[in-house]
């Protein structure tokens, strides 16, 4: 099976946000100190949110993506609480993951009903 070209481009953004998520996920230190309140839970509200919106709209199938971010979700504070010793799972950051998959859906089903409508 080949992919053109434009196709394959669209994979691009989806590949950036998976990097970004491991690499805040996994990060030996949490970040610092957050500016407000709860900030972790915006942080992975987004980096859970972003890989389902480019997948979605790279057509990737949805089924696989969101299960796959689904069951890393859990595992990822698994991994933290212990694996990384500056950081702790909290089950509260998993709720935030899973809030932000349904948000990234949401985005790209909007995004792609939009690009349908204006075809026509």
């Amino acid at each position: 099976m080949t992919v053109d070209r434009s196709r394959r481009w669209s994979y691009a953004p989806v590949l950036v946000a998976v990097v970004l998520q491991f690499v805040l996920l996994y990060s030996p230190s949490g970040g610092g100190a957050s500016p407000f309140p709860n900030f972790d839970k915006l942080v992975h509200c987004s980096i859970f949110a972003l890989p389902v919106f480019f997948a979605l709209l790279a057509r990737l199938p949805w089924v696989p993506v969101i299960a796959v971010l689904a069951l890393h979700a859990p595992v990822s504070e698994l991994l933290q609480w212990a694996l990384l010793p500056h950081r702790s799972g909290d089950p509260w950051d998993v709720v935030a993951d899973l809030v932000g998959m349904a948000l990234g859906a949401a985005a790209a089903h909007l995004a792609l009903n939009r690009e349908q409508t204006e075809r026509w």
